[in-house]
């Protein structure tokens, strides 16, 4: 049972490693590009039933300029790209797999306008270029698999010291890699967000301006979550970032 946990492992690191566009950044990718925008595409269906969509021809009409802007210059094969503003209070937004990208009406006021949405787009289409979703599941497999090799080890052991040592390890996993992983992959949506919305030829010091009333924002909606324990940067580390990458954003910048 454990050489085959072992083989099994092992054939996953060796399976699938990537590397993300613009930031370089080598990946492990366990799930097959087919396979994700699948998920995806099923994912969007489902979310187009349940949740309610504006009416709102104007909102509409800016999401697509500013979305289809931003995916022309975003390199997403197999990409169907569909943008859909639907009506709810939270601020927030997504791209899934193969390019389906919803907007919350609730985002808006903070948006502001065409450039701090082009900020929003950006990052969420960055998410779908740079596969963070199939990341987190490939590294989800991995996770699964050396608790795997670790409960065979443990089989003769002392069921008390059993539970104890998989139950560290799964926190171990959370705290020391999941959630500092899902924070880099936020930053990195942020960096190469912060390009296209360049090459877009949207100012990206409107980036800035975004995540400084975004941060307000959460302040006001109050939570105090140690950062350790969360699954985003804090917003003063994510306007401090795009400040640093300010510079090679504005080589990208083609005003329009």
């Amino acid at each position: 049972m454990k050489r085959h946990l072992a083989f099994v492992l092992l054939s996953l690191l060796f399976t699938g490693c990537l590397t993300v566009p613009e930031t370089g950044r080598k990946q492990v990718m366990l799930i097959s590009s087919q396979q994700e925008m699948q998920l995806g595409f099923s994912a969007f269906q489902q979310m187009k039933k349940e949740t309610p969509v504006s009416r709102d021809a104007a909102i509409s009409a800016m999401v697509q300029r500013v979305g289809r802007r931003i995916a022309a210059v975003a390199e997403l094969p197999g990409a169907q790209w569909e943008f859909i503003v639907f009506d709810s209070k939270e601020a927030n937004a997504f791209c899934l797999p193969g390019g389906k990208v919803g907007i919350y009406t609730g985002i808006l006021p903070i948006t502001k306008d065409e450039a701090g949405l082009a900020t929003v787009i950006g990052h969420e289409i960055a998410h779908a270029v740079a596969r963070h979703g199939a990341e987190r599941m490939s590294e989800g497999l991995l996770l699964q698999t050396g608790g795997g090799l670790l409960g065979a080890g443990l089989a003769n052991s002392d069921p008390r010291t059993r539970v104890l040592v998989l139950t560290a390890y799964g926190l171990g996993a959370k705290v020391g890699r999941e959630l500092p992983h899902s924070r880099a992959q936020e930053s990195e949506a942020d960096r190469i967000g912060l390009i296209y919305m360049a090459r877009a030829g949207y100012d990206p010091e409107a980036a800035v301006a975004f995540w400084q009333r975004f941060g307000e924002h959460n302040r006001q909606q109050g939570g105090g979550t140690p950062e350790f324990l969360r699954t985003h940067p804090l917003d003063t580390v994510r306007v401090q970032q795009l400040q640093q990458w300010m510079p090679e954003a504005k080589a990208n910048y083609r005003p329009q």
